[in-house]
């Protein structure tokens, strides 16, 4: 990038705003900016976010942009009240420089830069994570310890990405040129990629077609040059092509993007939502979960499988057969005599605003409809179809030793459920292994239990979708939950968190998080191997903590699932919680209702809703089927 050019430069402080907000306060300010323009933007602490107005990142079939100008707005964000030299703020029309520099160098502080399509952008942080997103000319970013996340076209996208002081961490929707290793520990990818490629240009580092692959991880070592930190190197010259140096109409935008990535130790994602990164960035073998989650044939989740690992993804999918959908039988709706009516019947289950289910309700406090059409209910009954419950197991490293407080916690829970109730206990550090299938033999769970030890690192949200693919898929339509015990950290699996969420609320699944804290495990256990305490008030009110993102992801997953989340906090509250539970799992309803749609054995089952007249209030269909 040229350097930064100043005409009439406005420094802007006594003209902006200064508005609360519920999270603290916030600068903004909003102008004007010439077609083609430069946008720096420093700030050593804390985030910056910068996107075009009219994303269209991904969208092949954009049309190209002309040459106007275009609104560009900057916001500051902080916890604290910003003042007017904490941000500087400096433009001549067609050139932007903003510069975060607070009196108090322990505030933070964040940018959002909204622009037009089609700008020259130059970001710098130290920790802080770095978002570019939309149809820009050059995105130009150096971190220290920074994410640097894009999300931009690949019509025509040229890249250069540097580490300086460590291994490269990287994940990409689309494969990246070989990584370079070059003296003094620094590392660099630099290649192109054209989604109309047929072939890569002569002399280019040979990429592939966007969605081909996903590149991971470390590469393979050959020759470049890694340019120094405070080197300015154009992406493009980086690449191989200048847009700089091509000659061109005067209000001609250039169609490609242009990325020039530089950071220490920090981790850079193309066209990867941040939220959908593994905890494991290193490509590894699959494991038995992950091999399961590529068996159902899950999009979703095999796609995340296959950005984690695809060259092990591609191995392991190469020698599975074509997947096909599963048999399905139309079922034919029975016709009492004497009418054109058949009684079907239905289970549905009410929750409250806290997700708990709402016992005592009778059949004056429903209505329902199908096909929007009034239906007469015949009769509303406890549900008593019983459930097929998985007991999940954290049994990695971060509860090691303490494999009898599992064991009796576990025995504990198969005490509890009703009898009638199939329970499947799995376990997981590393992976997962199924100690018990489906059974009601409390009996042989008890002594299957005596068959794992502790130790290892921890897969959970592997494993999660382990059970919901492999263990509970077969048992689709009929009553399902899973019991998870565990401190919700999760360092090992493959799959984010986030990419489990619509297979959760598909499965149908109940599911009732308990998270114990490590910690609160430990002191349990040291405090039963002593006679007396040293300290007996102090043990009395020890507990372990639950980090904070263990906490918001056990709520999410009760909230789409409908099951109750249970931070533990006291070991005491393992066995109400489990009471708890039976309670919940058996607060259900079983709807018999008068029907006049009658099912051909081809077309589609009508489309059902049922309500219940109590405030706040909400209600769970599942799975309607024909009447005895």
């Amino acid at each position: 990038m040229r350097k930064f050019k100043r005409k009439i430069v406005l420094y802007v402080f006594a003209g902006i705003a200064f508005v609360s907000t519920a999270a603290g306060q916030q600068l903004s300010r909003a102008f004007t900016i010439a077609p083609g323009g430069r946008i720096e933007v420093i700030n050593l602490y804390g985030r910056v976010e910068a996107f075009t107005e009219a994303a269209v990142a991904g969208n092949e079939d954009a049309t190209p942009v002309t040459a106007t100008t275009g609104p560009i707005s900057i916001t500051a964000t902080s916890t604290s009240p910003i003042t007017s030299t904490d941000v500087k703020i400096e433009t001549n029309g067609s050139d932007v420089r903003v510069e975060v520099d607070p009196a108090d160098a322990s505030k933070r502080i964040d940018i959002s830069l909204k622009m037009p399509p089609k700008m020259r952008v130059k970001i710098e942080t130290r920790e802080g994570e770095v978002r570019v997103t939309g149809d820009m000319i050059s995105a130009d970013v150096r971190t220290n310890t920074g994410t640097i996340a894009a999300d931009v076209p690949t019509t025509d996208l040229r890249y250069a990405l540097y580490w300086t002081a460590s291994r490269p961490r990287f994940l990409s929707d689309f494969e990246l040129a070989k990584v370079k290793e070059k003296a003094g520990g620094k590392f660099q990818i630099v290649g192109s990629v054209r989604d109309d490629d047929e072939k890569p240009a002569k002399g280019k580092v040979e990429t592939q077609r966007r969605g081909d692959a996903v590149t991971i991880g470390s590469g393979d070592a050959g020759n470049g040059t890694v340019p120094p930190a405070d080197a300015d190197v154009s992406t493009a010259d980086a690449a191989g092509e200048s847009n700089e140096k091509k000659p061109r109409a005067k209000d001609q935008i250039p169609q490609s993007v242009s990325l020039n990535f530089t950071t220490a130790r920090g981790i850079i994602l193309l066209n990867i939502p941040p939220n959908e990164v593994s905890s494991d960035l290193r490509e590894r073998p699959l494991t038995v979960a992950a091999k399961a989650v590529i068996r159902s044939g899950d999009s979703l989740l095999m796609e995340a499988i296959r950005r984690a690992a695809p060259k092990y993804y591609g191995d392991y999918a190469r020698t599975l057969p074509p997947v096909k959908l599963e048999p399905a039988f139309a079922e034919r709706s029975q016709i009492e005599k004497g009418t054109f009516a058949s009684i079907k019947s239905t289970s549905v289950r009410v929750n409250d605003l806290n997700n708990r289910s709402i016992a005592g309700l009778k059949l004056a406090d429903f209505e329902l409809l199908e096909n929007n059409v009034s239906r007469e209910i015949i009769s509303v009954e406890p549900a008593t179809a019983p459930f097929n419950l998985v007991l999940l197991l954290d049994v990695s490293g971060s509860v090691d030793n303490y494999v009898n407080f599992i064991r009796k916690a576990a025995r504990s829970f198969v005490d509890t459920v009703d009898e009638r109730d199939r329970i499947s206990i799995v376990t997981f550090n590393d992976d997962v292994k199924v100690l018990s299938g489906f059974t009601t033999d409390k009996r042989l769970l008890s002594k299957n239990l005596d068959t794992f030890d502790a130790g290892g690192a921890t897969a959970y949200y592997d494993s999660l979708a382990y059970t919901l693919a492999e263990t509970l898929r077969p048992l689709k339509g009929e009553r399902t939950a899973i019991v998870i015990l565990t401190d919700g950290d999760d360092n090992r699996s493959f799959l984010p968190f986030d990419s489990m969420l619509s297979s959760i609320q598909e499965s149908g699944a109940l599911i009732y998080p308990l998270y114990v804290p490590s910690g609160l495990i430990a002191a349990s256990e040291a405090n039963a191997n002593t006679n007396a305490a040293i300290d007996t008030l102090r043990t009395r009110y020890l507990q372990g903590e639950l980090t904070s993102k263990a906490k918001g992801e056990g709520e999410r997953l009760a909230k789409v699932s409908g099951g109750v989340y249970y931070p533990i906090t006291q070991l005491s509250q393992i066995q109400r919680a489990y009471d708890d539970i039976v309670e919940q799992l058996r607060t259900a309803y079983a709807i018999k209702f008068r029907s006049d749609t009658i099912d051909n054995g081809t077309a589609a089952s009508p489309k059902l809703k049922v309500r219940v007249n109590k405030p706040n209030a909400f209600v769970t269909v599942g799975r309607v089927v024909i009447a005895n």
